[in-house]
Formats: structure tokens, C-alpha cells, sequence
């Protein structure tokens, strides 16, 4: 887990996810879909200046973002990643 902000997280996620993507052979920039889940609304534009610096070429994938009450391991910022190889 990334100590600091949600922003150092989403940062982190994203890394994690485009690792992911290009052991599969793929990239970032073949996702077309994002769920982002979040405990705290208020923190959504924090989350979203480290996100669209993941996605600041070309077409931005779909994305979905829904507040929820807890997440694994306490933490704040959770992501899923639908990408075509």
C-alpha cells in the first residue's frame, strides 16, 4: 500500500495496471474502460488530476467512478481496468 495521498495511490495503480498491460502485451492506451471506486466523493478531484495524467494522449477510455463505504485494506482508491490486447 502507497503511503501519502490519493493521488500518490492513483499514481501508483496506474503504474501497476500499465505494468500488467505490457506483460500482456498491451498498454495504456488500449484500455477502454476504467472503474474507479472511492471512499470519500470529496476526494474524486484529487483522484482525477493523477488519473488523467496516466491518460494524457490520444482518447481517454470510458470511465465509471462510484463512492463506496470501505475498501480492502483501508485503503481510499481502487481500479479496474477493461483494455483490449
Amino acid at each position: 500500500m502507497v503511503e501519502g495521498t490519493i493521488a500518490d495511490r492513483t499514481t501508483q495503480i496506474m503504474k501497476n495496471i500499465g505494468k500488467i498491460l505490457k506483460a500482456a502485451g498491451s498498454s495504456l492506451e488500449n484500455v477502454v474502460k476504467i472503474s474507479v471506486f472511492i471512499t470519500d466523493m470529496h476526494d474524486f478531484a484529487t483522484m482525477n488530476e493523477a488519473y488523467m495524467r496516466a491518460f494524457d494522449k490520444g482518447v481517454k477510455p470510458v470511465r465509471t467512478c462510484v463512492a463506496v463505504k470501505e475498501l480492502p485494506q483501508g485503503t481510499d482508491v481502487e481500479m479496474e481496468a477493461t483494455a483490449h490486447l
